[in-house]
Parts: structure tokens; C-alpha cells; sequence
């Protein structure tokens, strides 16, 4: 089968399709990992990689070779993290991914007050606005600001409400006048907060009554943060998270508008693989989490 860290090593590798890549998630120098994939690929007697100038890629063999050990290592490694458990130990990686504004503004209290409680378990972050494959890009949980979910291949686990608002600057709307209809935000530059960083449809609704407004005619962007300082800067009106915002609507650099209009709710979640059974270090993070958000620090 092959020395055990020779076959994490190849996993990494054909996961990341590079070696560097693979030395760099591994904190190894890229001859070590090069000389564990040789040495696997010796064992074994069969090339798993071919190798180029420009990638690397898997060969038939290690296509089928990669699809029946991984799963293997990963009950490999689910065996002994039960056996610390069962033995009061909590330890082993968590790997997280979040979106950017909420990881910036709350993970840091978060990870450091976990890691407090529990020094030996390890965490890695990845915060992307973009919303990832948690089974393909081999996360532990990722946090979402989304809609209800809808995709059945995954777990998720429902945090709290996040209330988003209409906002703008005290400038802008001197300069422009302040809607007092979402009919009036046809005129207005509306900044949209979208993923390609394109355009956006807001929603509002008040009571019985909706109306629709497009947004991204003049600016969009694919990061709340950073629409909130555009804002400020007297760019237009946005559509925000209220946590995004709460600073700036504190100092009176912005102000909120149609406060009686509101889009639909958007809920902050929690999303696993499709374990057999949650890593009781996964649980203990999500739970110490959930008491943070709701807590600590409602959203």
C-alpha cells in the first residue's frame, strides 16, 4: 500500500495539482515532496503522476489509486481522532471557510478563545466571498450568509438571522435627496454586492407589498466591506449585512434609509461534508461559535 506519509503526501498533490502548491499546504520544501511521491510510486511499481513543466496531472492508475485510498486515510485518521476523544483528548485539524467580512470582524476572537479552551486542536482559515464545494475542496465546515439553503448534499445547521439594510452617506443624500419609496431608488446609484461583481436585483418588501430595484449600474463590487467604505465615500446607496455597517452607522457616516422596506432574510449557517458523524472537534467549534454569535456578539 505503500509508508503512510508518502500517500498523504501523493493525496495533497493530486489534489493541488502541483507540488509547490502541495509542499506549501504540507510546511514541506517541494524535493520532499517530490522524493515521497517517487518513492510511493516505487513501492507500487505504477507512475501515478506525469509530470510537466506546466502541471502536474494523475495518471489512470492514480486516479484509481487516489479514489481507494483517500477514503481510506480519511477513516484512518477518523479512528484515532474517536480513540483522543473517547479518551477526553480534543486535538486534530479544522480546516474553516468564511466569507471575508465576517471572518475579519469575528473569527479572531473566535479561533483565539477555542484555541484557549483547546490548544491542541489546530485551525486553518480560508475566508473567500465566493461560496466553495466543502466536499471537493476538503473543508471541516464553512460558514455561510445565504438564503435558506437548498442543497441536500451537505449538513448544515441554521446560526441565526442576519438582517441586512438600506444604507447611504449623509453626503449623498444632501446631494441627491433621500428616497422615500423604493420606486425613488431608480435614480439613485445603486452598488451591488455580487459574486462576479456585475449586478444585483434587491427585493423589498413592506407588509403585502414588493418592489424590485436593480442595482450595479454604476458600481459593483464582490465584497461587503468594501461597498461600505464606497458608501461612506458618498458612491451611492447599498444594501449591507447590518454588522458590516454598525461602526459607520455609529460615527454617523452612514445612514439608514426605507427602514420600513426590508429583502428577504438571510440566514448565517453552518455547513459540513456529509459526515457519518460530526468530529466532536467540529461540534465543539460549532457550538462554541453559535454561543459567540448569539451571545457574545449577536449579529
Amino acid at each position: 500500500m505503500g509508508d503512510l506519509s508518502d500517500i498523504r503526501i501523493f493525496l495533497a498533490v493530486a489534489q493541488q495539482r502541483s507540488f509547490n502548491a502541495a509542499a506549501r499546504l504540507l510546511s514541506m520544501t517541494p524535493p520532499t515532496v517530490t522524493r515521497a511521491v517517487s518513492a510511493l510510486e516505487e513501492s507500487l511499481g505504477v507512475q501515478l503522476l506525469l509530470r510537466t513543466t506546466r502541471q502536474v496531472s494523475l495518471t489512470s492508475a492514480g486516479a484509481v489509486y487516489a479514489a481507494r485510498v483517500e477514503p481510506l486515510i480519511r477513516q484512518f485518521d477518523q479512528v484515532r481522532e474517536d480513540l483522543r476523544e473517547e479518551q477526553g483528548e480534543l486535538a486534530g485539524l479544522i480546516r474553516i471557510n468564511a466569507p471575508l467580512s465576517l471572518g475579519q470582524q469575528i473569527l479572531p476572537d473566535i479561533v483565539s478563545g477555542f484555541r484557549a479552551e483547546y490548544p491542541r486542536v489546530s485551525v486553518s482559515l480560508s475566508l473567500t466571498d465566493r461560496f466553495i464545494d466543502i466536499v471537493s475542496e476538503s473543508f471541516d465546515l464553512a460558514l455561510r450568509v445565504s438564503e435558506p439553503p437548498r442543497d441536500k448534499s451537505t449538513i448544515w445547521r441554521k446560526v441565526c438571522r442576519v438582517r441586512r439594510i438600506l444604507i447611504a452617506s449623509p453626503g449623498y443624500l444632501a446631494a441627491f435627496g433621500t428616497p422615500e419609496t423604493p420606486d425613488d431608488l431608480h435614480r439613485h446609484a445603486c452598488i451591488a454586492y455580487d459574486e462576479e461583481a456585475i449586478a444585483e436585483s434587491w427585493e423589498l418588501m413592506n407588509g403585502g407589498r414588493t418592489r424590485k430595484v436593480s442595482a450595479g449600474k454604476v458600481l459593483a463590487a464582490n465584497n461587503g466591506e468594501l461597498i461600505a467604505r464606497l458608501a461612506e465615500d458618498g458612491q451611492g446607496v447599498a444594501l449591507l449585512p447590518h454588522f458590516i455597517v454598525d461602526d459607520a452607522l455609529s460615527r454617523g457616516t452612514l445612514k439608514q434609509i426605507l427602514a420600513e422596506w426590508e429583502p428577504p432574510e438571510l440566514w448565517l449557517t453552518l455547513y459540513y461534508p456529509p459526515y457519518e458523524k460530526l468530529p466532536m472537534r467540529v461540534a465543539k467549534f460549532s457550538d462554541f461559535f453559535e454561543n459567540y454569535v448569539t451571545h457574545t456578539r449577536p449579529l
